[in-house]
């Protein structure tokens, strides 16, 4: 798990894959945090912002010996995240509490289309749950 910061004062916890956390280890191994425990550091501020986080990805990042795929965002990793941990069933609370939403329904607005057939899978757990009574 990694400590997420939201807003002041706000945090949240995230599941973090290992390979990405062992990365993070090496990156703060080698250049360390700042006093309040921000990885990425920023110039006037106390961590990096958002908007110097995008200059560096879309301005300094293309060309360089870094993968990333055609057309993909900063902002994109983190909706290829909450879209994969529905699709395999994760769910849609934990999600949204990992994505710092204040509610379910922020969530669900932004990636209900990516869960059409929790519908149909509900009716058929119902419909087997009817027949296994009635039997």
């Amino acid at each position: 798990m990694l400590r997420a910061h939201r807003k002041s004062g706000e945090f949240r916890e995230v599941p973090l894959p290992r390979s990405v956390r062992e990365a993070i280890e090496c990156f703060v191994e080698k250049h360390g945090t700042t006093a309040d425990g921000y990885v990425l550091r920023g110039t006037r501020a106390k961590h990096m912002s958002h908007g110097t986080i995008n200059y560096i990805w879309y301005r300094k990042l293309p060309g360089k010996d870094v993968d990333i795929p055609e057309g993909m965002s900063v902002y994109g990793y983190r909706h290829f995240f909450a879209a994969n941990c529905l699709a395999h069933n994760i769910p849609i609370t934990d999600v949204a509490e990992w994505m710092g939403h204040k509610s379910i329904e922020v969530t669900f607005r932004i990636y209900r289309h990516l869960m059409p057939a929790s519908i149909g899978r509900a009716a058929r757990l119902l419909d087997q749950e009817l027949h296994d009574l009635a039997a």
